[in-house]
Formats: C-alpha cells, sequence, structure tokens
C-alpha cells in the first residue's frame, strides 16, 4: 500500500516539507500574516482564488509552493464537512500536479462549529480520497503514479495520526478491492488480497474454498455461484475475518458483506448498458474487510469485531438459477426466487444466519449487512448510504449515533426504519415456499425498494425471532451503499468511497 501517511507536528514547520496546503473558509484570512502577504497580491489581479484551488509562488515556504483550496460556505444550515473534503481533494490534485510529494496540511478560518469538528482528519482522509489509483493501474504503472508519500498535519496529536494512518489503510484496501476489474479481483483473488492484507496481523482470517461446504453450509450462495462453478477461476469464497481485543470485550459487532465480483443479473440479464460497472458490486464486502484493516491496525480495546464476506460471481450459462426456482436457505425456509438480479441478498442471507447464531453468545451483538444492493437507494437517498434498522437496533438508536457521526467524517446515511409493508412483500404467494426474494420489476420503481430486501434479510437470517419481544433481542442494520459507494455514482469509472469505514471506525473504535 502506498497511500500518504500522515504526520503530526506542532510548532516549526518540517524541513523535508515541499509545500503548504491551506484548507480555508476565507482565502483573505489563512490565519497567519506571512500566508495573507502572500496571497493578497495574487487576489488583486485573480477572483479565482476565491473560487478553486490554486498555487502560488512562496520565496520563504517550503518548496516554495502554498496551494490556497476555499472550501465555500460553511454556515448555511445545509453546509456540512464534506466541503472542507472536497476542497482538500482539489488541494492534493493541484499540489501533486505540481510535483508535491510531502506537503503540510493546514486548516484556516473554519467556522467554529460542531460540524467541523474533524475538519482536519477529514481533510486529510479526502486528500487520500483524490490520491488513491487503482490497483491494476499500480501493477502496470508502478507506484509512481501515487508520489505523495506524507502529509504533515498542523497541530495534530500522534493519537490522532494513528487514528487517521489506520482509517485511510483501510479506505486505501476497501477501494482496491471494489475498484478492481472482476478478472483481477474473482473470488479466490479477492479472498487472497484479504489474506495478504491481513496477514501477520491481529485479525484471524479464514477463507472457505470448498464448494462442498458451500453447497451444505450456504444454499443461497450456491445458487448464485451455481453458473460460475464451470470456470474453476469464478468459484465462489466466503472470508471470514476475526479480531479480539486484548482485555474485556465490551460489545461485539457482527458483519456480513456483499461481494459480488461481477454481477451479470444472471437469467434476468442487466441490458441496455446497465451491466457496465457491476464489477463494483462488491464494494459491501470491500468496505466490511476496508473496516477490520483499519481495526487490525489501530487495536481498539473492548470491541470484538467478527466479518463474513460472501464473495461470488453472478454468472449466466446454461446452470444459472432462475426465477421461480425454490430454494430451502440455512434456517430452513423455502425461499422462491423472484428474480436473479436480486441475487445479494441470496448471497448475504445463509451467512447472516450463520453470525446470527455466533451473536447469541457473543457481549452486546450487533449484527449488519453491508452492501451495494439496489437501485432504489441510490435513487431515494442520492449520494448517501441508507441504513434500515429492525426493532432492537432503533430502540438502541443504533443507526442514529453511527449516521450523526458520518456527518462528522464526511461519510454521510439517511436513517430508514423498517415497516409491516416491507414484510408483507415478501410473504408467500403460495403453500410450496415461505418467502419471496423480490419482485420482478427493477427496485428503483419498486415502492420501498430499498427497506423491503432489509425485512427478506432479517427472515432468512433468523433475525426475525429476535425482534423488540423475543427472549434475545438482536439490534440489526443493513447498510445500502448503493448511492454512495462509489463518487457522482459512476459505477463504471468513479473511485469508490470506502463508504462506511470511517463513520463505523469513529463510533466503535475512537
Amino acid at each position: 500500500m502506498s497511500f500518504p501517511l500522515a504526520i503530526a507536528f506542532n510548532g516549526n514547520l518540517p524541513t523535508d516539507a515541499d509545500a503548504v496546503i491551506v484548507i480555508t473558509g476565507n482565502v483573505e484570512d489563512l490565519g497567519q500574516a506571512e500566508l495573507n502577504d502572500i496571497v493578497a497580491p495574487a487576489l488583486a489581479i485573480d477572483a479565482r482564488i476565491k473560487q478553486k484551488a490554486s498555487l502560488l509562488f512562496a520565496e520563504n515556504l517550503p518548496g516554495k509552493r502554498l496551494i490556497v483550496a476555499p472550501t465555500g460556505p460553511l454556515t448555511r444550515d445545509y453546509d456540512d464537512v464534506r466541503r472542507i473534503f472536497e476542497a482538500a481533494k482539489s488541494a492534493i490534485t493541484e499540489a501533486k500536479a505540481a510535483g508535491v510529494t510531502q506537503p503540510v496540511l493546514q486548516l484556516a478560518s473554519i467556522a467554529d462549529d460542531a460540524r467541523y469538528s474533524q475538519a482536519l482528519e477529514v481533510a486529510f482522509l479526502g486528500m487520500c480520497q483524490a490520491l488513491w489509483q487503482p490497483l491494476e493501474a499500480r501493477e502496470y504503472h508502478g507506484k509512481s503514479i501515487e508520489p505523495v508519500k506524507q502529509v504533515f498535519l498542523a497541530g495534530a496529536s500522534e493519537e490522532q495520526v494513528k487514528q487517521l494512518n489506520a482509517i485511510a489503510a483501510g479506505q486505501y484496501a476497501a477501494r482496491d478491492l471494489c475498484g478492481t476489474e472482476p478478472e483481477r479481483m474473482a473470488p479466490p483473488k479477492f479472498a487472497d488480497y484479504c489474506v495478504e492484507l491481513l496477514k501477520d496481523s491481529v485479525v484471524d482470517v479464514e477463507v472457505i474454498d470448498s464448494i462442498d461446504t458451500i453447497n451444505k453450509d450456504y444454499p443461497m450462495l450456491a445458487t448464485v455461484a451455481r453458473a460460475s462453478y464451470a470456470v474453476e477461476r469464478h468459484h465462489p469464497r466466503v472470508v471470514k475475518m476475526t479480531y479480539e481485543p486484548k482485555g474485556n470485550v465490551e460489545r461485539t459487532l457482527l458483519f456480513v458483506g456483499k461481494g459480488l465480483v461481477y454481477d451479470t443479473g444472471g437469467a434476468d440479464l442487466k441490458v441496455g448498458g446497465f451491466m457496465a460497472g457491476m464489477s463494483r458490486d462488491k464494494g459491501g464486502a470491500a468496505s466490511v474487510a476496508g473496516f477490520m484493516k483499519a481495526v487490525a491496525d489501530y487495536q481498539p480495546k473492548g470491541v470484538k469485531v467478527i466479518a463474513y464476506l460472501a464473495v461470488v460471481r453472478n454468472s449466466i450459462g446454461s446452470d444459472c438459477f432462475v426465477p421461480d426456482e425454490i430454494i430451502t436457505c440455512r434456517e430452513g425456509l423455502r425461499v422462491r426466487i423472484g428474480n436473479t438480479d436480486a441475487e445479494g441478498r441470496l448471497a448475504m442471507g445463509d451467512l447472516l444466519s450463520e453470525v446470527k447464531d455466533l451473536a447469541k453468545n457473543e457481549v452486546n451483538p450487533e449484527l449488519f449487512t453491508v452492501a451495494t444492493l439496489t437501485g432504489h437507494a441510490a435513487r431515494a437517498v442520492g449520494p448517501y448510504s441508507a441504513y434500515v434498522e429492525n426493532g432492537p437496533a432503533r430502540a438502541a438508536n443504533v443507526s442514529r449515533q453511527i449516521a450523526d457521526l458520518g456527518d462528522l467524517w464526511a461519510d454521510a446515511a439517511e436513517v430508514n426504519r423498517s415497516r409491516r409493508e416491507d414484510y408483507d412483500f415478501v410473504q408467500p404467494r403460495t403453500l410450496a415456499d415461505d418467502v419471496l426474494s423480490s419482485n420482478n420489476a427493477p427496485s428503483a420503481v419498486t415502492a420501498r425498494g430499498h427497506q423491503f430486501p432489509m425485512a427478506f434479510l432479517a427472515l432468512v437470517g433468523g433475525l426475525d425471532k429476535h425482534g423488540l419481544d423475543s427472549e434475545q433481542p438482536l439490534p440489526y442494520v443493513h447498510m445500502d451503499i448503493a448511492g454512495s459507494g462509489v463518487e457522482g455514482g459512476d459505477w463504471q469509472h468513479g473511485k469508490p468511497t470506502a463508504a462506511t469505514v470511517a463513520s463505523l471506525f469513529a463510533r466503535y473504535c475512537l
């Protein structure tokens, strides 16, 4: 990995720095008279400095470079820390083009507002987002395409940079896993990346590669994978990761991540250009793996983390599954297939059932599925993650706490709840089956298209038996990152965002 390391400093500028970057809410006040004197003559002749990141000559600064990046307004009701994130992306892009490799990062004239309490951290993570280049590109061109080695953070503490470097490492891995093309990151190679990522760390990794085991233990995942069995390099994997903290466990997090390395739609084939970008349908599993990397590097106390990744290819072929099939899942429910392009919930369902059984014996468990699941989520909440929670999670304020911290870390989400209509939607229509996986229309035009899949997952995962009215309520949140998983909603070309990594880390590790 070659993401830039965050380095703390206070006092004099580091001697090995080669530029100063200032992210500011007011380009006329950079917090230091020396910096204001550099900017003033440029402002007198170029109004664009107030609008975009600009590189200025600065005789007495490291590298003789000053880069000023305005955030735009920060005080309106609807402004948030993403303005700082975006300004930092623009600034580091300008710096990289100028040959900068070790910049100093400073903030100035940022509104004194709780919304910006993590502004310095967010600025650094914005830079990391801008600097990441795809794994295939690095392998072809070499590490020179990611030349920035480190970023000096003015006023940061050693603990802050330790946290930031853990998050950055996790996000970098998540972008690699999500953003790599489907042959380079076919299921076996996805699993290999995870093994290598966490090698010699405090996280234990187990990979299930036996087709017989997958057929027996995860029948719905096996159904999705069935057409891929004809091609050995496309065979599915289940990746299991566990972090045990030193000392007492106060809380247990259990994740299932959707790792569809390619989603053709199966027999319900994606047509009209909608298949392009479906190598990123593994974004949920990628984010979960990235979170595990952040956990491995930071080693938080008191929190145990268990993560299962369903890594599979939804292929077409003579042996692909089709609508109307009835599959008996791990929980013993007969699942009627409504649409083969609603495969992610099938791939995750049996794994969710297994982690639910684990959760019964864990300390203060909270369960999550993370997935690029529905076009409806992207349509309904735009560039935000959509969190759909069950009764125990809602009672414990699980999603709200994560989303509120996400607002501070530029990892924003909208919170939804599960309702009776969602469970009604997946009820069986005949006595031959117990639950319907989906309807046969695009989720984007289906009412509650990103909420009802949570009900399906709760049923096939056995979590309907662990609601508020049960003897053992289990909080469960389904995280749909279909709208937030890539920049600009461009699933074929946009950079993966590593959605949920920062907010989960902020909620459970700090």
